[in-house]
Formats: C-alpha cells, structure tokens, sequence
C-alpha cells in the first residue's frame, strides 16, 4: 500500500493550478487523465537526484501538494465529533502536520513506478455531485494485476480540490480517524499535533 498512496500523492501533486490565485476549470478526471504522463517526466528527468536526495523528492511533493488538496476539510473529515470548538488556527496547524506525514511517509515510494502506462484513469459511473465526485483509477502491478485507487473531490471556490484518496479499498481519511482521534480525545488537538510534528505518533497502514 505505501508504493500505491505514494503514486496517488504525486497525481495529485503534480496537478495545481499555474498559481495560487488560478481556478483550475478541469473537471476531476480529466485533472487526472492530463497528468499522469507529466508525473513520470518529472520523474524520469530527476529520478537519480531524487533517489540521490529524498528531500527534493518530499520538497516537490509538498510544494505541489498543498494547493491541490482541500487539506482543512480533510482534517475535519477525520477529527469528525472531536474537533468541535477547533479554532481556524489550531485546525491548520492539525492539517498541515497531517500533510507532513503523508508526504514523509510515501514520497520515497514514487520512485518504484516506471512509467505512466501504469495508471488508468476508469469511466466515470455513479452519482457525483459537486459536494462528492469519485475519479477512479486503477494501477498495474508488477505481478500483472491491478490495485484501486479512488480519489474524492469537492469543488471549492479554487475549483475542484481532492479531500481523500482510498487504496484498495483502505480511505486514508478513516485510517487517520481511527488512530488519531482517540488521542485528541484525551490530550487535546495541540498536544497531539505537537506530537505528530515531533513524529512520536506513528500512524500504521
């Protein structure tokens, strides 16, 4: 599972808008479908400097990252009932320490896919609405099979952003709520996101 949320990260990393202040008019799947040949370029153009130095791996990731993921609204998503009364500041600082693990844990993982013929980008099916709309993919392994990966958008007044993104069937939002909350629970929000920073709180698969 780590190789595969690593490959989710960066398409969604390598998908921002040009700026900060650009709305990305795309619609979810075709931000997928136009991007995944432009992850393994940048891959393959850097893939020995990134295996070199893993920090320009994590440097790119999160700089790319952050402006395409609706990071407060995830963190809502998995703090559910235990961040009522969360202020704005102490919600941020929770969210951006939950990007930083994400990104620490899985960038080095990236590096384990080989080209863009790996990813497909499946029909859009089912009911989606702005509030909700699944893009799903699916990658191919080595052995020959394939692994799901789903990504969950809302659309914002930046366009659309992901919240979530679910590997074989595992969300990563409710794998974070089911280890993460109960610590919020019993020693506060700023407690615990001192502690994921520290990186005394390790999250399992």
């Amino acid at each position: 599972m780590k190789h595969l949320l690593a490959i989710a990260l960066l398409l969604l990393g390598a998908i921002s808008p040009a700026s900060a202040n650009t709305v990305d008019q795309r619609d979810p799947q075709t931000i997928i479908e136009e991007t995944s040949a432009q992850i393994f370029a940048i891959l393959d153009g850097r893939r020995e400097e990134f295996a070199a130095d893993p920090t320009l791996l994590r440097s790119l990731v999160s700089d790319e990252l952050v402006p395409l993921m609706d990071l407060d609204y995830s963190a809502r998503l998995i703090l559910g009932k235990s961040g009522r009364g969360v202020s704005p500041a102490q919600l941020e600082a929770f969210a951006n320490a939950m990007s930083d693990v994400l990104i620490k844990r899985y960038s080095g993982g990236l590096l384990e896919f080989k080209s863009d013929k790996q990813v497909e980008v499946l029909p859009m099916k089912g009911k989606n609405t702005d509030k909700l709309t699944r893009v799903k993919t699916r990658i191919k392994l080595e052995n020959g099979g394939y692994a799901p990966i789903d990504y969950a958008f809302r659309k914002t007044e930046g366009g659309w952003k992901a919240f979530d993104v679910t590997v074989e069937g595992i969300s990563y939002i409710i794998t974070f709520r089911n280890q993460i909350v109960p610590r919020v629970e019993a020693d506060g929000i700023d407690k615990v996101t001192e502690e994921i920073l520290a990186g005394n709180i390790q999250i399992s698969e």
